[in-house]
This record gives structure tokens, C-alpha cells and sequence, in this order.
């Protein structure tokens, strides 16, 4: 038996983390070289590396487009180092003042009490419309 949180409460502190706009507090959930990519089709698709990368380019990203971006961490499927949270996101966009309530799924891999690698999976169709005059 190691001294590390179990993977699932790892996750969970990010999840309250980032909930509280405590950016701090979700970095030191991440591995020093986490691999985090957001979903191709996603507005800020790609894949970030370190702690600070992750923060700089997805959270504080999405502070800038949208009010009260909330991820809702509704089920958690584990299995060893694997974490699958089915979850949704809540927001405004700030430009156009359109709500979103999208279904997400994530998956986490922790390892050694941190995380190592993140994958998204969203409905980007739900979030670029929220972002669309149209």
C-alpha cells in the first residue's frame, strides 16, 4: 500500500479546484509533465504539458469567454489508474449570452498521487453554438 490518495480523490480535488477558481490548488494535482488535451472541435482543442501550461491555456482561456464555466463531476468509473468521470458543463458566454448544460466525459490517469494524462470528450457542436450569433 502506498501513502497517495486513491486516483478517484485526486481527481475530485481538481474538480473542487477549478470549481473554485483555485488554479494554484489544481496545479498541484498535475504531474510535472501531464499530457491535457481538449477534444479536437473543442474551441481550445489541443494538447497542454505542464501544470502551468494547463492553467494558462484551458482555465484562464475559458474565464475569458465564458461566465461561471463549471465542470459537474456527476460519476466516477475507476479501474486501477484509470478515472472515467461522466460529467457536464455549465456557463454563459460572455459574447453572446448563451447558457450551455453539455454532457462530458473525461478521462484521467493518475499515477503516484498525481495526474498524468487527461482526455476530453464533449459535445463541441452544444459549446461553438453557445459562442455563435447565429
Amino acid at each position: 500500500m502506498t501513502d497517495f490518495e486513491q486516483p478517484a480523490d485526486v481527481v475530485r480535488r481538481q474538480y473542487l479546484a477549478s470549481a473554485a477558481g483555485d488554479l494554484a490548488a489544481l496545479r498541484d494535482t498535475l504531474a510535472s509533465d501531464v499530457e491535457w488535451t481538449e477534444m479536437a472541435g473543442f474551441p481550445l482543442a489541443g494538447t497542454y504539458r505542464t501544470p502551468e501550461g494547463v492553467t494558462a491555456n484551458v482555465m484562464e482561456k475559458l474565464a475569458v469567454d465564458w461566465d461561471d464555466w463549471t465542470a459537474h463531476d456527476d460519476s466516477y468509473v475507476v479501474d486501477g489508474e484509470n478515472v472515467v468521470v461522466l460529467a457536464r458543463y455549465t456557463a454563459t458566454n460572455k459574447a453572446t449570452g448563451k447558457a450551455i448544460d453539455v454532457r462530458v466525459a473525461h478521462h484521467f490517469v493518475v499515477r503516484a498521487g498525481k495526474i498524468v494524462r487527461f482526455e476530453q470528450f464533449v459535445d463541441t457542436a452544444k459549446v461553438l453554438a453557445a459562442m455563435s450569433d447565429g
